[in-house]
């Protein structure tokens, strides 16, 4: 059963709260972040993109920006921008996208239960993203990115986060500038905090890691490498939980630079054994599994997997499976997608248009749509023990850093 505990927070006072919260460290590049930090001295990118701080073109990977971020965190909380909670709590997080509402619980979860699996994983990880990770939250001694977990719906969960969020008021309420809504509430009876904590150690068999997979794996490896010099905080890591039935994925789609020395042609033709093809006269975001958009010089098609065209098993079965071996692979050459620099990825809420303007503005040659993983798929891969391919899910709306941040010394 899962294991997770309540946490006394490093956190900004509810006036700065929108000022401090960031987008994830991974989802800016650091000219992006440095644009947003220099408009805004209380944002977390100080933090979590400390490059912006120094001189551009420092190593993003430099010891120097490691302890940079230190440096930023020790100063934001000497300036009462970040304050630590007096006592743990839990903290329950809605997210409003388009007037749809999801809402996860902000803990700590077992670094033990991810290391036996209760906390099941569907990527594989990088040895350079997880040094990365490894190496700021060991120089900061915080864990500033948070691991977004999905669970099973659970009634009794589900019912006492409801009766909380109607009879409590918000500590932060606020609207980013992308048009996300952010509210947060804290859960200090300690009556409440002990009965979140049995429903998952009691009711909660396992939780599925949806988003944080570098950030999971390092914490877990920080902890080890302290070994006895490791505080009980160093123990766990930060996590959000969210009900699968709150839960959407997005389409993660796949833009390519070039057709492997195929004319336009040539490449239909050849895609023609395994799918049917059809001509559009507009964009076409697909509508069920095994259909695809196709978008080559200037003309969209949509493009349907042949019956037997693909394995019926749980990886073979996935759009994306089916795009990397029967297009991607045997055609264009692409063999290892995590590698190859002849494809890139474009997460869903950019939008069709963004796969039309890398191509038209002759970045890529071709650009596919994809229809979303499911979150059924997503909890069978993991359950029997299977890797997704990369870049399979994109989550949105994206929780903001900041807000909530695990000190482990």
């Amino acid at each position: 059963m899962a294991i997770i505990s309540a946490f006394r927070a490093l956190r900004p006072d509810s006036k700065l709260a929108s000022l401090v919260a960031s987008l994830p460290y991974d989802v800016l590049s650091s000219a992006e972040a440095r644009l947003l930090g220099d408009k805004n001295p209380y944002s977390f990118l100080h933090i979590t993109k400390s490059e912006i701080d120094l001189p551009e073109g420092t190593d993003v990977h430099g010891e120097k920006v490691y302890h940079k971020a230190a440096d930023n965190l020790f100063i934001f909380q000497d300036h009462k921008i970040l304050v630590r909670e007096e006592e743990p709590a839990y903290y329950i997080y809605e997210l409003t996208m388009d007037q749809r509402k999801q809402t996860g619980l902000v803990c700590v979860s077992s670094v033990e239960d991810y290391e036996n699996n209760i906390i099941k994983k569907h990527e594989l990880t990088r040895p350079e993203k997880e040094l990365d990770r490894i190496n700021h939250i060991r120089i900061t001694g915080a864990q500033t990115g948070n691991v977004f977990l999905a669970h099973k719906s659970n009634v009794s969960l589900s019912l006492l986060i409801k009766n909380w969020k109607a009879s409590q008021q918000a500590t932060y309420d606020f609207v980013a500038e992308d048009g996300i809504g952010h509210r947060v509430w804290i859960v200090k009876d300690p009556a409440k905090i002990l009965e979140i904590t049995l429903i998952f150690r009691d009711q909660i068999p396992f939780t599925y890691i949806a988003d944080g997979h570098h950030r999971a794996a390092s914490a877990a490896k920080v902890k080890n490498t302290l070994g006895d010099k490791a505080t009980a905080d160093a123990a766990y890591f930060l996590t959000t939980l969210f009900p699968a039935d709150e839960l959407r994925i997005l389409d993660y789609n796949r833009v390519v630079k070039d057709l492997h020395g195929l004319q336009d042609n040539e490449f239909i033709e050849k895609i023609s054994r395994d799918f049917q093809i059809e001509k559009l006269s507009e964009a076409y975001r697909p509508e069920g599994l095994h259909r695809f958009g196709m978008y080559l010089s200037g003309q969209w098609y949509r493009l349907e997997a042949k019956e037997n065209s693909f394995p019926n098993d749980p990886i073979g079965v996935l759009d994306v499976s089916i795009l990397q071996e029967n297009i991607l692979s045997s055609i264009l050459g692409i063999h290892d997608p995590r590698t190859d620099n002849r494809v890139d990825f474009v997460g869903g809420i950019r939008g069709l248009a963004e796969l039309e303007r890398r191509v038209d503005q002759g970045q890529m040659k071709a650009a596919f749509s994809l229809y979303p993983v499911s979150m059924d798929q997503l909890f069978d891969i993991a359950d029997n023990g299977e890797i997704m391919p990369p870049k399979s899910t994109w989550f949105e709306p994206k929780l903001r850093d900041g807000l909530l941040t695990h000190l482990i010394r």
